[in-house]
């Protein structure tokens, strides 16, 4: 795949934001399925790869219970569309190298598809762990993204994300940054993940003092976020993210870290 894309236009006066020099730093993130690499970490993904970071996006799942809004093609499946999604959007986030876990889409909490064989919440934690852990060390990453052991909302992938993210960076001795989001900063039903935690009956997100960083953008980097979201056309209408409304929603993304909040690393310098 290629390793950046074009920025979608951008008003000419937008303000460019000067990024450090992180060349030579590698991070991987860790997502459960297609659309949450671009909803929780588009920022930060395409900011990293501005600033010289080699950047490699490992996707558990192939989203095959998220159904498609939209017809599919002849003989395609929810998955195969969703695959194809995903490499368009890592693409515009500047993905340098796509890894695909090939577990099974869990669905919501308590359902039947929760114990599929190959569901990703049934799957054995260290074993999987170990392939994340594997990357990070083929990679040389110093830093690896996840989402927090809340999972930033009750989806049982994401929790399972985040309980093998947490793992992978202990056996590797990478930095892990925990996603999540900022549940007082956010308007109800501003964002996506109103309509998820709803949709699963679950809470989201963490109080503002449980937060040890935020990552912003400018213009651009927002541009880029909303376009690699609606890449994903199968799982989001457009209407869903009016332009004038996107900022407040979206505008930033939230982590957690480990090893306590004195201890920043590559993230907190973007």
């Amino acid at each position: 795949m290629a390793v950046t894309a074009p920025f979608p236009s951008v008003p000419a006066h937008a303000p460019l934001r000067t990024e450090p020099d992180l060349r030579g730093q590698t991070v991987v993130a860790l997502h459960p399925h297609p659309d949450d690499e671009a909803i929780f970490t588009g920022i930060t993904l395409r900011r990293l790869a501005d600033a010289g970071a080699r950047t490699v996006l490992v996707m558990a799942t192939g989203g095959e219970l998220g159904g498609s809004r939209i017809p599919l093609s002849d003989g395609e499946t929810v998955r195969r569309r969703r695959l194809r999604e995903l490499e368009r959007s890592a693409e515009l986030l500047g993905v340098s190298r796509l890894v695909l876990l090939n577990r099974r889409d869990s669905g919501l909490p308590g359902g039947p598809d929760n114990s599929h064989a190959r569901a990703l919440a049934g799957a054995e934690p260290l074993s999987l762990a170990t392939r994340v852990a594997e990357v990070v060390d083929e990679e040389g990453a110093g830093t690896l993204l996840a989402d927090d052991e809340q999972g930033v909302y009750g989806h049982p992938d994401h929790r399972m994300a985040g309980v093998v993210g947490t793992i992978a960076a202990e056996l590797t001795g990478a930095q892990a940054y925990l996603a999540t989001v900022d549940r007082t900063g956010l308007a109800e039903g501003g964002h996506l993940v109103h309509g998820a935690a709803r949709a699963a009956a679950v809470g989201f997100g963490r109080a503002s003092d449980e937060i040890a960083l935020t990552v912003t953008g400018d213009a651009r980097h927002l541009t880029v976020k909303r376009a690699a979201i609606l890449a994903h056309a199968s799982q989001v209408d457009p209407a869903a993210l009016p332009e004038q409304d996107f900022a407040a929603a979206y505008g930033r993304e939230w982590f957690r870290r480990t090893g306590g909040a004195d201890a920043p690393g590559v993230l907190d310098l973007l």
